[in-house]
């Protein structure tokens, strides 16, 4: 079957994307998309908004990327057709926005320590209803002018090693795709190449993975090389594991992770997209 054009892995205003669902819905129309995955982080609020605004033919695929842990490692999951009425979906999601917003107040606690005005209240109106995370801190200190642009937030205040960088104790990796696989979804590892792993590392997590019960390997994604794509196929093959794709948008001024953008999958036969539209 051919595929038509998609998007598995893109976020929006129910985390920390900045294109509300309606908004996002448009552009993919604009962007000439077929089929399209909303996966906010540890949520799936915007793919109800969703499935009311659709009137555009683009098919719509539930979703969500699940943070969680192996070995003391920060992993990313996407869910892929999940049931959104789930009871155990939202009971784990109703948990880790629990430990968002307290990650929130004690980032906004630190930053108070710095010198910095109290940002909670900005950064939870940021959120708009979502979860609040960094990307929405650095977002008001722009708005404030408290810095020059969001990168030198990250840098001076909420990157990794930084008084704002606050730890969360995720679910594990086993925890997470049980949830997944619970709720009639399908697990896939986000950008494993994004780990800042060696490929023997990698190899490791997604044999605990697929252990655990996991179904694909996202393999082609915005900042993935050549040789990594080709790698990435390789052990999806050896592993009898699916392949998946997608940009990862956040933003429309983010050039390098274009909704729709990234680059293409030539071996094809084993697509999540077959499971998914089967």
């Amino acid at each position: 079957m051919d595929l038509p054009r998609y998007d598995l892995h893109c976020h929006s205003t129910a985390s920390d994307g900045v294109l509300s669902p309606a908004e996002l819905l448009k552009l993919a129309h604009e962007r000439g998309l077929e089929v399209l995955a909303l996966t906010d982080h540890d949520t799936i609020a915007g793919f109800d908004e969703l499935k009311t605004l659709n009137r555009n033919q683009i098919r719509i695929i539930s979703g969500s990327e699940f943070t969680c842990q192996w070995n003391s490692r920060i992993l990313h999951i996407v869910g892929l057709g999940i049931d959104s009425e789930s009871a155990k979906l939202k009971k784990y999601f109703s948990h880790l926005e629990f430990l968002r917003t307290q990650r929130a107040k004690e980032i906004a606690n630190r930053l108070i320590k710095m010198g910095l005005p109290d940002l909670f209240s900005d950064a939870e109106n940021a959120a708009d209803g979502g979860s609040i995370g960094r990307p929405h801190f650095a977002r008001v200190m722009l708005e404030k002018g408290l810095v020059s642009n969001e990168q030198q937030a990250f840098k001076k205040y909420l990157g990794t090693g930084k008084k704002g960088d606050v730890k969360i104790e995720w679910p594990d990796l086993s925890e997470t795709i049980s949830t997944i696989n619970e709720s009639s979804g399908l697990s896939v590892l986000a950008h494993p190449t994004k780990y800042k792993m060696t490929f023997t590392k990698i190899r490791e997590v997604i044999a605990a993975f697929k252990e655990f019960g996991g179904a694909g390997i996202e393999v082609s994604y915005p900042g993935v090389t050549p040789d990594q794509h080709l790698h990435l196929n390789r052990i999806a093959k050896n592993n009898q594991l699916m392949v998946s794709a997608g940009s990862d948008f956040h933003s429309p001024n983010h050039a390098w992770t274009d909704l729709g953008k990234f680059p293409p999958l030539n071996e094809t036969e084993n697509h999540i997209l077959h499971r998914l539209m089967g």
